[in-house]
């Protein structure tokens, strides 16, 4: 090999690793104090919140022309998580109608600016992704409700449900923002998965297989071209090129770059690698101190991601050795709980959800990392406040008792009989619609914020929930119940859906909406062994049949 022609070795690619040129190394990016606390420790100190003022004021120094906004919501306490009013806040384009002529864009002070729902950690509602996929409809309907009046007329076809641990549609949303192009920025409370999110969409190595530059020439010169004649230009080739170069290039304004454009909060653009570091991702709320800007396609766009807005949470009322249990990190399981007449469930001690209904066993679902326990009203209501001592786990500060009161009553007014009757309204069992049943099973999810929620479930008997006592006319008609028409006040008609109460610190962090039905898609399925089989076939009538005739 040493006495071969050096010019047929180099041509070959058989050259010495010895001889080639020693590469040079990429220097680590220095971390400051906070970051390697967050990284290697798990602690730190949380930012103070920025307002939305100040995210409309950062976005508004955007260079780029055209941006999207990516709002960020967290499936654990869906929908707890959006930002209401954003579009106007942020004096962005209002979302599209059902109607058919509404418009899709709007300029403001020469920009534009699109909004796109993605719903992150979907791998906490269920197993698979073709059970989430299922839940689309449900999903979109419960956003539509949260938006209020306003959400009764929008199209909501930009709803993303993805999972950034399990890979589902994230690949989708990358390649979205590549075809997007220009800015965009990730909007949303704190510890909702934007940085986490942000690492599994962002379009790495993507640089090198294309010239964005070359594109912006071609598109260019076929615009100018064929506008050359209707905007007065002289059709020559030297005038198409000149035209081209000043409006195939970039957004930003000839001869100023991107420091001078950056105002006050919008810091400058890191330098544009294949792989560049991205933002520390830690479930400290406040994280991000300041918006990350992650430029890529040789200028075609950046990812911006931007500090999260403050979001209500029971981290205050926490030990600080259990704050991190607050947080859903895994798709969880829960146990079946019988809530009786005279008990509460207990959630870690600082949550109780006690049943208002008398005479009716409620069963109870706990999809948050609290633990659940099911105890009598009175010391349930002990415990919490602090005046009594148990073994029961609680995880609030000796001032949280202080503070607990009622967040509201809440109607479990949903009906999920056919999904929750079993083989009754199965195709493929007995076949009986719901109005055959005589009973009629409610369910709504309490949500807790940051946390998670709870699915409660009540069967009423159907005389029970479609009839009401009146009052005696004589002495035919006394105690005798009258169906409830629409005629009789409101008040009458909620009062036949089930209710409970819940106590949390201040009455808040606690919400409703309708029922997921989270226990049946994430319910353990019965071992083999213990699954019964079909009874054999009994053999006494073959036997009996083929005893000789006398």
């Amino acid at each position: 090999m040493a006495q071969a022609n050096t010019a047929l070795v180099n041509d070959l690619g058989l050259v010495n690793s010895s001889q080639q040129p020693p590469q040079p190394s990429v220097k680590p990016v220095p971390i400051c104090d906070r970051c390697h606390n967050l990284l290697h420790h798990s602690s730190g100190v949380s930012i103070i919140h920025p307002s939305i003022e100040s995210i409309e004021q950062t976005i508004s120094e955007s260079p780029y022309t055209h941006n999207h906004i990516y709002h960020i919501l967290d499936a654990a306490d869906f929908p707890l998580s959006l930002v209401p009013h954003l579009q106007h806040q942020l004096s962005l384009t209002p979302l599209r109608t059902r109607n058919r002529r509404s418009k899709h864009k709007k300029w403001h002070q020469g920009r534009v600016a699109e909004v796109s729902f993605i719903i992150t950690r979907a791998d906490l509602l269920a197993p698979q992704k073709e059970q989430v996929d299922t839940l689309m409809p449900y999903l979109v309907e419960v956003l539509r409700n949260a938006m209020g009046r306003s959400g009764e007329k929008i199209r909501l076809g930009n709803v993303h449900c993805v999972s950034a641990r399990r890979g589902w549609w994230t690949k989708h949303v990358k390649e979205a923002i590549w075809n997007r192009g220009g800015a965009g920025w990730m909007v949303g409370k704190v510890n909702v998965g934007k940085s986490n999110l942000f690492e599994v969409v962002f379009p790495k190595a993507r640089s090198e297989d294309v010239d964005i530059e070359q594109l912006r020439r071609e598109a260019g010169r076929e615009g100018s071209l064929g506008a050359a004649q209707v905007a007065g230009f002289p059709n020559s080739a030297s005038d198409a090129d000149s035209y081209e170069s000043t409006i195939g290039k970039s957004d930003t304004p000839e001869g100023s770059s991107d420091e001078e454009l950056d105002g006050d909060l919008l810091p400058p653009a890191q330098p544009e690698t294949p792989y560049p570091v991205m933002p520390i991702i830690s479930a400290l709320p406040g994280t991000t101190a300041s918006p990350i800007r992650v430029p890529f396609g040789k200028g075609k766009g950046e990812l911006i991601d931007l500090p999260g807005l403050e979001r209500s949470s029971l981290e205050k009322y926490v030990r600080k050795e259990h704050k991190d249990q607050l947080i859903m990190t895994h798709r969880i399981i829960p146990e079946q709980q019988s809530i009786k007449p005279g008990q509460s469930l207990l959630l870690g001690g600082v949550i109780r959800i006690t049943p208002r209904t008398p005479d009716l066993v409620f069963l109870s679902y706990a999809f948050l990392p609290l633990s659940p326990h099911v105890t009598s009203t009175e010391k349930a209501g002990a415990i919490q406040t602090g005046e009594r001592a148990s073994g029961v786990p609680t995880i609030g500060e000796d001032f949280t008792g202080r503070s607990v009161s009622s967040a509201g009553v809440f109607q479990l007014k949903w009906d999920v009989t056919r999904r929750r009757a079993g083989p009754l309204t199965s195709p493929s069992a007995v076949k009986l619609k719901p109005d055959q049943l005589p009973f009629i099973v409610y369910a709504a999810d309490i949500l807790i914020e940051g946390c998670g929620w709870v699915e409660v479930v009540a069967q009423v008997r159907k005389r029970r929930a479609a009839a009401v006592e009146a009052a005696p006319q004589s002495g035919e008609e006394a105690g005798l119940y009258h169906p409830l028409r629409a005629s009789d006040p409101a008040e009458e008609r909620d009062s036949m859906f089930p209710s409970v109460e819940v106590f949390s610190p201040e009455g808040r962090f606690v919400g409703i909406r309708p029922p997921m039905n989270g226990w049946l898609l994430n319910k353990r399925p019965d071992p083999t062994h213990a699954r019964k089989k079909r009874p054999r076939r009994s053999m006494r009538s073959m036997k009996a049949a083929r005893k000789p005739q006398s």
